[in-house]
């Protein structure tokens, strides 16, 4: 295959955003679209290697799967083991034990998985994960591993059907991806099938240029240019991703491969001296910044400063250099290391990192490098336990309402306060049970954002408008929505808090309580200088950001309706400066972001004011 030097400055181009937006840098808000640029180039070389292959006669599976173990796993097995001694040193228990999962994780393909089934990627508690980046290379992985058998499969019938069938898997792909982040987020953004279709365009891309060659064009060329430096300063977190607004980055790059001939504007941008070096360097850099900036975090008392951040970024450059000229050189150099070799390291770094990986985990993180307080009981155990003694199902005609998890109630018979919400609406219950023994209680629980979509609703609003007649009805969820602009959580709680107030009933929204960094559990452990977590607690202002939209929101409905009510809990975690899960020396979390039933108990005396104000 011929070298084009623009392509290393593409990778350049990925690599730096990427890396900056981890780093913390709002400048780059969008950064994170230089995995997707990853994608696409990835898919663009490993099918014009294949073509090459296929249409000589030298193809092999075998040889394939060489290369690609090469160009991989020396470089990401060597910064596992770096990562290891500095996550026994500074993790805490579960921290420690999710590390040691996504160290098999990785090991096994499988990392964008596990990341799935564990936290959003741009949820607070993902920048502690010193291998989270490692879904992406999970995701090219089981490209590597599948579409190879599939395109000399396919071969047989012919290059023309080849290439009409990957468009048809490609269209398939992109529009799963628009259905996944509506409706399956996590999942949208990590797996394989809805990523497919960006690799896939890379694909294309490799049989049109085997086609016809690189085509010159300066203005196509600096469009797709334009088009990936556009959506790295114009996205952010809040961009649906991926979906149709991914075929901008994707789309900017497969212009640039059809067009970005040496000799136009945008490929001698692309291919100065210094981002040919960057590209050179950028799989050992995208390795090394995400442990770096992890480890950080976890050892800083506060959020690390960009002063720090920007000096780990430099130092993130800094080891790729080493790793790539001491590492990745000489394991693709095929005169210095055999093939033999080369399988017999990968395997034993395989066998390296599973190993420790379920050592860790058996052993629950280690918890034996700490000293246990016991200050608080958590896990969500405790409240299921709790509503088996203390609540029963309910039996009225709610039972027949779509959309709805469960129903719980203290008395059949009667009810005097319905709580309606999600889980952050649910772990209130059990205080409220506690501190009024005189008033029956009902929870309605729905999963998700309930008071957001008026379709989901509508059930249950009908059963409030004819059934239940002038109750209080207590609302709580939790605050933060990806993708929801204030204007329209506020138009689906309007909609909403209107319904209800046809029943006649009295309305309380319960503000949220902090997320935070860790679960409960590690804070009951102490580290070996006698000092509680950091992550215990947050800054004042990490929790105005995260409670912004929905409490503006409910403000916004209180001074519009007479017959709404807010009951604010921040007082009751927070300062000026922090909130804690730990108040009094009492651990009030069940999680990370749910409270536990003291912490229920705790906050209870102030919701139950207002309910008796109501009454």
């Amino acid at each position: 295959m011929k070298y084009r030097a623009e392509i290393d400055g593409l990778r350049a181009l990925a690599v730096v955003p990427v890396i900056l937006f981890h780093a913390g840098f709002e400048l780059f808000s969008g950064g994170y679209v230089g995995v997707d640029v990853f994608f696409v180039i990835s898919g663009y070389l490993i099918t014009t290697i294949l073509i090459e292959d296929i249409e000589s006669n030298r193809f092999s599976i075998a040889n394939f799967y060489e290369r690609r173990a090469r160009r991989i796993l020396p470089a990401l097995f060597f910064v596992m083991l770096v990562c290891i001694p500095f996550a026994w040193m500074w993790m805490l228990p579960s921290q420690m034990r999710d590390f040691s999962q996504s160290l098999v994780a990785v090991s096994l393909f499988a990392s964008n998985i596990l990341f799935w089934t564990q936290s959003g990627y741009f949820d607070p508690a993902a920048e502690d994960k010193p291998l989270l980046h490692t879904w992406s290379l999970a995701v090219e992985e089981q490209y590597y591993l599948l579409f190879p058998i599939f395109l000399i499969l396919v071969w047989r019938i012919g290059k023309n059907k080849a290439f009409g069938m990957i468009v048809v898997m490609a269209a398939i792909s992109l529009l799963l991806s628009e259905w996944g982040w509506r409706n399956k987020e996590n999942a949208n953004f990590f797996l394989a099938p809805t990523r497919a279709w960006e690799l896939l365009a890379g694909t294309l891309a490799a049989f049109i240029v085997q086609k016809r060659g690189v085509q010159k064009s300066n203005f196509l060329a600096l469009l797709g240019l334009a088009a990936i430096v556009f959506s790295i300063f114009a996205y952010d977190e809040n961009t649906p991703f991926p979906s149709l607004y991914a075929l901008v980055p994707v789309m900017g790059v497969v212009l640039l491969v059809l067009y970005g001939k040496k000799e136009t504007i945008a490929a001698r941008l692309l291919s100065n001296k210094a981002m040919i070096g960057i590209g050179l360097i950028s799989y050992s850099a995208y390795l090394w910044h995400q442990p770096l900036f992890a480890f950080a975090r976890i050892k800083s008392v506060d959020e690390p400063s960009h002063l720090l951040m920007a000096l780990l970024v430099s130092s993130s450059i800094a080891l790729a250099y080493f790793s790539w000229k001491f590492i990745e050189t000489p394991f693709r150099n095929k005169g210095k290391i055999n093939v033999t070799k080369i399988f017999v390291s990968s395997s034993a770094g395989l066998i390296l990192a599973i190993s420790i990986g379920v050592i860790g985990i058996i052993n629950s993180g280690f918890p034996s490098r700490y000293e246990y307080t016991g200050i608080g009981v958590t896990g969500n155990k405790q409240l299921t336990d709790y509503f088996e003694r203390k609540t029963e199902s309910c039996s009225d005609d709610f039972s027949d309402v779509d959309n709805f998890n469960s129903c719980l109630t203290t008395n059949n018979q009667y009810t005097d306060v319905i709580i309606v919400g999600d889980s952050h609406a649910l772990h209130l219950m059990p205080g409220l049970i506690e501190s009024n023994s005189n008033l029956n209680f009902k929870f309605i629980y729905l999963d998700g954002n309930p008071f957001l979509e008026y379709d989901y609703f509508e059930d249950v609003e009908t059963y409030f408008t004819s059934t239940e007649k002038n109750k209080i009805v207590v609302f709580s969820m939790a605050y933060y929505v990806r993708h929801e602009s204030f204007d329209n959580l506020y138009s689906s709680l309007k909609h909403n808090v209107k319904a209800f107030s046809q029943g006649g009933h009295k309305i309380v929204f319960v503000t949220d309580i902090p997320t935070y960094l860790i679960d409960a559990e590690s804070c009951n452990f102490l580290s070996k200088d006698g000092k509680i977590n950091k992550n215990c607690s947050i800054t004042r202002n990490r929790y105005d950001v995260q409670k912004n939209i929905y409490s503006s929101a409910l403000q916004r409905l209180v001074d519009e309706h007479e017959n709404i009510s807010i009951v604010d809990l921040d007082d009751y975690f927070c300062d000026e400066i922090s909130c804690s899960m730990i108040v009094n020396n009492a651990l009030l979390y069940s999680d990370d972001d749910h409270l536990n039933i003291a912490g229920s108990i705790y906050v209870s005396p102030a919701i139950i004011s207002k309910i008796m104000d109501l009454y």
